[in-house]
Order: structure tokens, then C-alpha cells, then sequence
């Protein structure tokens, strides 16, 4: 009688241990009725039968778990990257400075050179007495090299 006491004393104790460490390791999303602190503390205070409500109430089927997604389903995921206003500015942008970009071609500081006209499809030769002249530079922000790239390291 006694062996069968402590035998069972034993199975009990083991089990109430396995519904505490279960309830206090599965994730909150799992937890259903009650938060997770909450079932943390009725399996505590209620050993035998707070372990019982936690396997049959409490704890959520593996089943129910949700299937992994590609990031473009995920709606957490795509909360995180931002509303389509948020992507619509930033297009905006981008396309401002793309046009800024294209602009600096048509810098109206430059001004081609000055010199004779070409006729007939040729350029014109300088004189060979006249000293060559180099045609001006085109003016340069901070970062430009002397090609006009901007950002070049010279």
C-alpha cells in the first residue's frame, strides 16, 4: 500500500513539474482562456488539477499553429516595410532626384565654347601663330573631379 502511495506521489509530483515547465515555456500566442502568468499560477497553486486544466483548456493544439509564408503573404511583414504612402514619397523622391540628375546636363551655367563657325561640316582649325585656347571649365560643386563626376575620388 505504502509502495503504491509513494508510487504514485511520484507520477504526480513528476506531472505537475511537466504542466509548469509547459505552461511557462510555450509562447503567449499559445496560451488560450487566460494570459500565460495567470495558468503559470493555476497549475502552481492547484497541482494535480490545475495541470489537467492546462493540457485539456489552456494549451492550444499543435495543429492551430500558423504555416510559415513567404514574406510577401505575411501580413506582419509587410506592416513592418511601411504603407503604400510611405513607398509613394519615396518613389517621389527618387524620381525628384533622378530628375535633378538629368537636369545637371542641361546646366545653364556651361556654355559651350566660343569660337569661329564651323562651315561645311569641319571644325574649325586655330591659326598657327594664334595660342590654343582651351574652352572654359565647367563650374564645379565641392565633390565633382574635373570630368563632372560626382562623388570621383581624384
Amino acid at each position: 500500500m505504502v509502495r503504491v502511495l509513494l508510487i504514485s506521489a511520484l507520477v504526480l509530483t513528476a506531472f505537475w513539474v511537466f504542466t509548469i515547465v509547459d505552461c511557462a515555456i510555450q509562447p503567449p500566442i499559445r496560451h488560450r482562456g487566460v494570459s500565460k502568468p495567470i495558468w503559470v499560477l493555476i497549475v502552481v497553486l492547484l497541482p494535480v488539477l490545475g495541470g489537467i486544466l492546462w493540457l485539456a483548456v489552456g494549451r492550444a493544439r499543435g495543429v492551430s499553429r500558423t504555416a510559415r509564408r513567404a514574406p510577401d503573404d505575411d501580413p506582419e511583414f509587410l506592416g513592418r516595410i511601411g504603407t503604400v504612402s510611405d513607398q509613394d514619397e519615396r518613389i517621389r523622391r527618387l524620381e525628384e532626384e533622378l530628375a535633378q540628375l538629368d537636369a545637371e546636363d542641361d546646366d545653364p551655367r556651361w556654355t559651350p565654347p566660343e569660337g569661329p563657325a564651323v562651315s561645311g561640316g569641319a571644325a574649325a582649325t586655330p591659326s598657327p601663330g594664334a595660342p590654343a585656347t582651351e574652352p572654359p571649365a565647367r563650374p564645379t560643386d565641392g565633390d565633382d573631379d574635373s570630368r563632372g563626376q560626382r562623388g570621383a575620388v581624384t
